[in-house]
């Protein structure tokens, strides 16, 4: 190539030399030392371009054979990788009383109607102090059998909550799974048209919000799990706190009450004649 070169810029240096040249050689070509110098010129300028073009060359060569390799995906990636896990569990039990089904049914489906009857069919009704017998009550036991419905009531509720959001996990379970055998099957294909940069990026977006929406799941199990563990600490706290008004009720009154069972016993006794 610099050969090549070496000549089209002689001949071009020759060819433009002027009529009025200083030298010439006996074969009739004119020599003009201005002309030839300006055309070593332009030769280096060339051969500096030609170089700055291969060494862009070389890098955009680079640049694809790296592509080339990022493209290229692993081999036997469902041999390699494909994993399997336990199906969902359904809740189920026997109903020889007919008061299971519903429950059942609620725990299974989330749905509030079916967990309200269910629940109702599967536990102990709370009854209901009469306003008249409220009215009779000393403050203190009013206080106390107020307090312990409450805590009842408050466990119905958070038993509930449980129930719904555990059967609406259930009721999604199908629907999640088959998402995730999607992105699971798309990750491990060996379709270029899956591996693609976007098509990649497009399958960790999917990854992260459905991982975000099963730590909402948790979060929910969690919150209900809290919510039934702080009643439980009402319910041990009203006990204790029974018992410690028992106890100062009993500490305060212990010697009037002695008074009245005993007094009168040692004038009797001292009084007393066999017949």
């Amino acid at each position: 190539m610099k050969k090549a070169l070496t000549i089209a810029l002689a001949a071009l240096a020759m060819a433009s030399a002027p009529s009025h040249a200083n030298a010439q050689f006996g074969s009739g070509i004119v020599y003009d030392p201005t002309n030839f110098k300006n055309a070593v010129l332009r030769y280096r300028q060339l051969r500096m371009q030609l170089a700055q073009l291969q060494d862009t060359y070389n890098e955009i060569v680079n640049q694809y054979n790296l592509a080339v390799r990022m493209a290229k995906n692993i081999p036997n990636m469902p041999t390699r990788y494909l994993a399997s896990w336990s199906p969902w569990r359904f809740a189920s039990s026997q109903d020889l009383y007919g008061n299971t089904t519903t429950w059942v049914n609620g725990v299974n489906s989330g749905v509030v109607g079916t967990v309200l009857n269910g629940y109702q069919k599967a536990t102990n009704t709370l009854q209901t102090y009469a306003p008249a017998l409220l009215s009779a009550m000393p403050s203190e036991d009013r206080q106390r059998a107020l307090a312990n419905a409450a805590t009842v009531e408050l466990a119905d509720g958070a038993a509930q909550n449980a129930m719904e959001t555990v059967g609406a996990i259930r009721a999604n379970a199908l629907a999640t799974t088959n998402t995730i055998s999607n992105i699971q099957n798309d990750s491990l294909s060996d379709d270029p048209n899956l591996n693609t940069e976007v098509s990649v990026l497009n399958k960790v977006n999917a990854t992260n919000v459905l991982a975000l929406q099963n730590a909402q799941d948790t979060n929910k199990l969690l919150v209900a799990v809290l919510e039934q563990q702080t009643i439980l600490a009402k319910h041990l706290r009203d006990a204790e706190a029974s018992a410690a008004n028992a106890d100062i009720e009993r500490r305060l009154n212990s010697f009037n009450f002695n008074q009245q069972l005993t007094a009168g016993i040692g004038a009797n006794l001292n009084g007393y004649r066999l017949p």
